[in-house]
């Protein structure tokens, strides 16, 4: 459900860049670093969109790439500590790396 939310936000906030770019038609002097140009607002207008929106999902790309890898560190050091747990004669479940089971409720006649 989360998805749907979020793509219909992203749906309905490219619908509402697109009015707006729609409306605002006139040319505009650009200043660039090197050269001044002269563009439709309109292109203005989406070119940013589009550029904000690839800068932000690269940014959320390397947060993913980030947390995958340490997340991979993580289940080598669980491994790690588990395989030393065994090997020391402790029960990984003391430690607390598996799932304690729900005790078995009480069957009533």
């Amino acid at each position: 459900m989360k998805g749907q939310g979020v793509l219909i936000s992203a749906l309905v906030f490219a619908l509402l860049i697109a009015i707006f770019a729609v409306i605002n038609v006139d040319s505009v002097q650009v200043n660039f670093f090197f050269a001044k140009t002269t563009l439709p607002l309109i292109l203005v207008i989406l070119v940013s969109t589009l550029l904000g929106g690839v800068t932000v999902g690269l940014l959320g790309l390397i947060r993913q790439i980030r947390l995958q890898r340490t997340v991979k560190s993580l289940e080598k050091q669980l491994a790690s500590l588990t395989a030393e747990a065994e090997r020391l004669g402790i029960s990984p479940s003391v430690l607390g790396s598996e799932p304690k089971q729900a005790e078995a409720a009480p069957q009533v006649d």
